[in-house]
């Protein structure tokens, strides 16, 4: 599992003290996992597969996908929840808002440049 574990962590692009801070235990305990000091109890697991969207049967087996399918309207809402979080000078919050004032006129030229970037 100590394996699984540090692929998942790199997979997240994370430190080990961002691994850590998400789950609330200490650096120093995901990196005594990851060497295989320590083996991570039942709710650690449990802790790791909500927030991170992780298949426990991979994390404790090394068996199916990494993630649980993400289904479009969770990716959505786990951007909206981000952008509400997020500083006026953040692109996304920026995007997002001017996105919201749109007018149909505005989705429609939107929508055209849209179709002409994807189109190169």
């Amino acid at each position: 599992m100590k394996d699984r574990f540090k692929e998942l962590r790199k997979k997240l692009n994370v430190t080990q003290q961002e691994f850590a801070d998400k789950l609330k235990i200490s650096r120093n305990f995901v990196a005594q996992i990851e060497i295989g000091n320590k083996v991570p109890s039942d709710r650690t697991i449990d802790d790791v597969c909500k927030e991170f969207n992780v298949r426990e049967e991979w994390l404790k087996n090394g068996e199916g996908e990494m993630f649980y399918p993400v289904k479009r309207n969770d990716e959505i809402s786990k951007l909206l929840g981000y952008v509400t979080k997020a500083d006026d000078d953040d692109f996304k919050y920026r995007l997002i808002n001017a996105l919201a004032r749109l007018d149909d006129s505005g989705w429609d030229k939107l929508e055209k440049l849209i179709d002409a970037i994807s189109a190169k």
